[in-house]
């Protein structure tokens, strides 16, 4: 639960261990946003997202900021947390918004379907308060255990560059991490200086759950040097590499005939260049059109990697031998012709033993 802010930092005076310059450094990005809508939870690091961005209004023109606090009805002490968020963001003179996951809950995975519906009510909300930007307070520990979860996954570079600073929903909604740099420690210092007490939510230490079997065992983790700051370091590195692929695939795609998106197309052709460009970009290529052909956003739909990388094989292959190849992934069938040309249509509606899955 959490009480009412002391009055060690008033609204005239910096956060304890926050410089105003250091705030608007984290949260100046986002000052073109047309409206935020910040994602608190009540635990320690969103509230001291909520003080930053308290503090945020106070030294520039913020744009209109709303919080919004997500019940998921999993716990009876879940909606009298919501209303002590509620009691904070009035105090702090701030718009909330409490949230509610409604409906029977799944006996298995309730932790992906509880991410899924608080992400979906979220963006209600922004959508709602005509806002651009959701800002979530996803630390510098949360990028660390998404690194190892990854690892774990056999990831690609992609995925080991685990979450960035921003990224665009698939409803077109910024999502915003401005505290990704920093520790939860200090973030818990801050919360701790200004009295207030957090949430304390078990399943976050639950063993059953990936993420509080790592913490768990973060003690054995750190002493072999898997610290929260070198695995950060390493998704940092890793987008790094992503960035310049990305880049690479974008030059690839003039090249290979892979056109702008602009919606779903019936079919996509790709020239015989294709498998003269690396096999890391020429993947990247195969992904791109097929989430074209689809019409579904980047992002907005995962395509197992090694299924991915199983069809590019296939192509390679095929190709090495003059031979032609049919394959489905994804929805999509994909069609290596003799002369080297990559088409990329619809699947069909789907008949028994006529399909051949990568």
């Amino acid at each position: 639960m959490t009480r009412e802010p002391s009055s060690r930092s008033p609204m005239g005076e910096p956060l304890p261990g926050f410089a105003d310059s250091e705030i608007a450094a984290l949260l100046d990005p986002l000052r073109d946003a047309k409206g935020i809508v910040l994602a608190v939870s009540g635990g320690p690091d969103s509230l001291a997202l909520l003080l930053m961005a308290w503090r945020w209004r106070a030294i520039v023109a913020a744009p209109p900021i709303t919080v919004a606090s997500v019940d998921h009805a999993l716990r009876p002490e879940s909606a009298a947390e919501i209303k002590a968020v509620a009691a904070q963001s009035a105090r702090f003179g701030l718009v909330h918004r409490a949230l509610r996951w409604e409906g029977p809950k799944p006996v298995t995975g309730v932790h992906e379907a509880a991410r899924a519906a608080r992400y979906r009510l979220l963006e209600i909300a922004a959508r709602d308060a005509g806002a651009t930007h959701l800002v979530t307070a996803h630390h510098e520990d949360d990028q660390a255990e998404t690194v190892l979860l990854r690892l774990v996954r056999g990831s690609g570079v992609g995925g080991l560059a685990a979450m960035r600073r921003e990224s665009r929903m698939a409803s077109g909604l910024i999502l915003a991490r401005p505290l990704l740099g920093l520790p939860k420690a200090r973030l818990v210092a801050l919360v701790d200086a200004m009295g207030l007490v957090a949430v304390d939510d078990p399943s976050n230490r639950d063993p059953r759950f990936a993420r509080g079997a790592l913490r768990i065992r973060a003690d054995a983790q750190e002493g072999l040097g898997l610290t929260a700051a070198r695995l950060a370091l390493l998704a940092r590195r890793a987008a790094r590499a992503d960035d310049a692929i990305e880049q690479a695939a974008d030059r690839a795609a003039l090249r290979c005939g892979l056109p702008e998106p602009a919606g779903a197309v019936a079919e996509i052709r790709l020239a015989p260049a294709l498998f003269l460009e690396a096999e890391e970009v020429r993947l990247r290529l195969l992904r791109r059109a097929i989430l074209q052909v689809a019409g579904v956003p980047a992002g907005a739909q995962e395509l197992r990697l090694e299924r991915l990388e199983a069809l590019g094989e296939g192509l390679a292959e095929a190709r090495a031998r003059g031979a032609t190849l049919k394959r489905t992934l994804g929805g999509m069938v994909i069609r290596l012709a003799a002369d080297g040309n990559v088409s990329l249509t619809r699947e069909g509606p789907r008949q028994r033993g006529q399909s051949r899955h990568v």
